[in-house]
């Protein structure tokens, strides 16, 4: 049987948030006739939120599977080929560069844009599926907003968590930061907000085992060191629950061949969207540890795309 020459494109985009979208709508209007595969979220981590408020262009709000929709068709009507499909392996040892499906099906390509995303951690109760959308959220700039004058919590004891607690204080009437540990990791900086913020209340040595609520979230129940012989179940009354237990870049298939930092996100060339390997970039969350709105991912697919285009030119 004869082997199949790989499918030949110019221009390859993994992942498809608002980074790999936006860089399909450039890179199609830059005539490189790309190609993007979708991964397993298409529309990437918007798709899990309600409504998206924050993003240019919306005065009203808008649903985060509508945006990404439309993002996805803006694209498509440039000429994008917009595919479903995962990109499980990647030869980046020489261009045009090669990458493997999930269903075999191989692609030799002259630039790829690495968009694949960072998935938020979660603590494995299966409450945070049930009420996903209904009081549970990852993201509390995202929906923050909602939790006007309301009590939530936040789980996590870093400088995520403490960031989070704190915006949170400015918007809802009360915060609870749930902590593993009977100390916060977070910076002295911090710490000393934290304590100082009078809406906030610490609950050191607490573990989540569950949510409860009719319409959505009501309340957590919590235990208070857990396996201590004082060990105690405790109960609080929330509307909200937020996660702060970090972020896991999506760039596991890319990790033999670029640098990533010690968490896994990918690492960029001067902030630039370029990497170690020429014709390879990178663009929104999976090389991005410290703004991760839609905004930034678009405007940094924007980039990529651009990139690839002079990449190629210059070529």
């Amino acid at each position: 049987m004869e082997q199949k020459q790989p499918e030949h494109v110019r221009c390859l985009i993994v992942g498809s948030g608002p980074a790999g979208y936006t860089a399909a709508i450039y890179a199609s209007r830059a005539n490189l006739n790309p190609v993007e595969y979708c991964g397993l979220q298409p529309g990437g981590q918007l798709t899990q939120t309600t409504t998206v408020e924050n993003f240019p262009g919306y005065p009203e709000g808008v649903d985060g599977n509508q945006m990404m929709m439309e993002i996805r068709e803006q694209a498509e009507h440039f000429g994008a080929d917009i595919r479903d499909g995962l990109i499980v392996k990647a030869d980046l040892s020489k261009a045009p560069y090669l990458l493997t499906t999930d269903e075999g099906h191989e692609l030799a390509a002259d630039t790829v844009i690495i968009a694949t995303g960072a998935s938020a951690k979660y603590l494995g109760l299966d409450d945070e599926r049930k009420y996903n959308g209904q009081g549970v959220s990852a993201c509390a700039t995202c929906d923050g907003f909602f939790y006007r004058k309301k009590v939530v919590a936040v789980v996590g004891g870093g400088d995520t968590a403490c960031e989070d607690a704190l915006y949170l204080s400015g918007l809802a009437k009360k915060v609870y930061l749930i902590v593993r540990k009977p100390f916060l990791r977070a910076s002295k900086v911090m710490q000393e907000r934290v304590m100082a913020a009078e809406n906030i209340e610490i609950l050191f040595e607490h573990n989540t085992l569950g949510l409860f609520g009719e319409n959505g979230v009501e309340g957590a129940h919590l235990v208070k060191r857990k396996g201590e012989p004082d060990e105690e179940k405790v109960d609080i009354a929330i509307d909200g629950f937020f996660l702060a237990i970090g972020h896991k870049p999506n760039s596991d298939v890319f990790k033999e061949w670029l640098d990533t930092d010690e968490v896994g996100y990918l690492k960029k060339i001067d902030g630039t969207p370029r990497t170690k390997i020429p014709g390879v970039f990178v663009a929104g969350d999976v090389a991005d540890p410290v703004y991760r709105q839609a905004i930034t991912a678009a405007a940094s697919g924007c980039q990529a795309a651009i990139e690839a285009e002079r990449y190629l030119l210059n070529k």
